[in-house]
């Protein structure tokens, strides 16, 4: 019984520890995209292509471009680049295991981000 309950415990860790590996990853991405100078003064499709490099770069498959908005700070605080996105994998039968990730940047070339 108790290999039952580790052997479940250590199918859930492996097929979350991915999701978080490339979320981590992610948030690189991105801090490292936010801490350029002018970051903040590109388009939104230069911002997008530079941050589609980086996201291949760091095996990051599950950010779409929809999943990323690039838009006014509050408080007029310069730019903010959100990214949003789920990551849904197969566990076992019909059950799956779903990740919900979000992160926040600044655009101001300081690279400080949630």
């Amino acid at each position: 019984m108790v290999l039952v309950v580790v052997g479940f415990f250590a199918l859930v860790a492996m097929k979350l520890f991915p999701m978080y590996t490339e979320f981590h990853n992610m948030k690189a991405a991105v801090n490292a995209y936010a801490a350029e100078p002018n970051s903040a003064n590109k388009t939104t499709a230069q911002a997008w292509a530079e941050l589609d490099r980086r996201f291949g770069i760091a095996y990051v498959e599950s950010v779409e471009r929809q999943d990323v908005k690039i838009e006014r700070a509050a408080q007029g605080r310069g730019m903010q680049i959100k990214v949003a996105y789920e990551v849904r994998k197969p566990l076992m039968f019909n059950l799956d295991v779903v990740g919900k990730f979000e992160h926040v940047a600044d655009l101001t070339g300081t690279g400080s981000g949630g």
